[in-house]
């Protein structure tokens, strides 16, 4: 059995990111495609995760990947949060999380929806935007309403101060299952619309996994876990499990089904894609910036190597990754950094957790140079303590 270290498998992540170096003539679905999705609930981190990768590319660049040429979606996905996802993939991220188990319902008996109701609001979605409008939220929510009954409109479930229609419970699932994806906005709304009709992401489509007995083996699962494992590799279904948003065994059917390669990283057992064991011949060195929620960090097990010592403390919420963006060093957290924009002003701080080398403290102006160009803005570094929270 091949035996992989630490220092190996983060370089050998690094460059299949297009950290160690930016990816030249590539894209930005490429890049994406790479990561195995950007998140983007901050559309300015996604932004900078993607351009951080490409040769050349602003925000501008990956903005007309996703609105100009389409080449880039925006939709539900690991952990039903917002994702870029490569339009292309459209087919495979539906087909796979489309098999996901319908999961336990945080919210009180009186307020949750049956698998009946959700299958209803799903298809009442797909139907409504299937000719291509693009709907606002409250648009939307009308037609779904007017299409299910007025159960899905009762105002039930807490979200940001206020109260949301019954409904909203299946936004993730239908994206999940393909009914929708984010539109382009309308002035400062959001809206939502069909799919490309290029993706057919219809033919990927499965019926959801009912029963905790059942196991998925979807060709569409395996190809994910496969694109997974070149991404974030060694890993574990375990791993896959908490980075996807899912139960542990519909991970391992997963496994099983792609028939992954099993090493020993740092001396315990994890698969990569079957024949991918290829590593970098030198360890990963050099300085980068990463946004809140960089794939890098978030899908990047186990914790402990990437947030080593001091990091977990500082840089984790509770164990969780990518509420601060982070520092990185050699492939390590090694402190936070946050930046705030006045115009085109980018006033960036940066934290160290550790004392920073002559070379490394001038790579570091050279990141945030790029951050200011990828971000078209003028920034100015400080070194010093972060005193605001996660996601501020």
């Amino acid at each position: 059995m091949m035996k992989m270290s630490w220092s190996q498998v983060s370089a050998r992540r690094l460059e299949r990111h297009g950290l160690a170096a930016p990816a030249k003539d590539s894209t930005p679905a490429n890049v994406v495609a790479a990561m195995c999705g950007a998140h983007a609930q901050v559309m300015s981190a996604a932004e900078l995760s993607i351009g951080l990768r490409l040769d050349g590319v602003t925000r501008t660049g990956v903005r007309e990947a996703l609105w100009g040429e389409r080449t880039l979606i925006k939709t539900h996905g690991p952990r039903g949060t917002v994702h870029l996802l490569p339009t292309r993939d459209l087919p495979m991220w539906v087909g796979a999380l489309s098999t996901l188990p319908v999961a336990h319902s945080v919210f009180a008996h009186d307020v949750r929806m049956t698998s009946a109701q959700t299958d209803q609001v799903v298809e009442a979605i797909r139907d409504v935007l299937e000719t291509g409008v693009a709907l606002t939220i409250d648009e939307l929510s009308d037609a779904v309403v007017a299409t299910t009954g007025p159960w899905a409109g009762d105002l039930v479930m807490p979200a940001f101060q206020t109260m949301w229609p019954r409904w909203r419970q299946a936004m993730a699932t239908a994206a999940h299952r393909g009914a929708f994806v984010f539109g382009p906005a309308r002035g400062r709304k959001v809206t939502y619309t069909a799919p490309p009709a290029d993706c057919h992401p219809a033919e990927g489509r499965a019926e959801p996994v009912n029963e905790p007995s059942a196991e998925p083996t979807n060709d569409h699962l395996v190809e994910l876990v496969n694109a997974y494992l070149r991404a974030y590799g060694p890993a574990t279904p375990e791993q896959f499990a908490k980075w996807i948003g899912a139960p542990v065994k519909w991970a391992a059917a997963g496994f099983a089904a792609a028939e992954p390669e099993q090493v020993l990283f740092e001396g315990v057992p994890a698969w990569v894609a079957a024949g991918d064991t290829e590593v970098p011949d030198e360890p990963s060195r050099g300085v980068r910036l990463l946004p809140y929620f960089d794939a890098y960090v978030v899908a990047g097990r186990p914790r402990e190597l990437v947030y080593p010592g001091p990091a977990a403390g500082r840089a984790l919420n509770g164990g969780q990754a990518g509420n601060f963006p982070v520092l990185l060093v050699d492939g390590q957290v090694a402190g936070v950094w946050h930046q705030r924009r006045s115009g085109r002003r980018l006033a960036v701080t940066v934290e160290s957790l550790r004392e920073l080398t002559p070379a490394q403290l001038r790579e570091l102006d050279e990141q945030v140079a790029l951050t200011g160009q990828i971000l078209e803005g003028e920034p100015q570094l400080t070194l010093g303590p972060i005193t605001v929270g996660g996601h501020a």
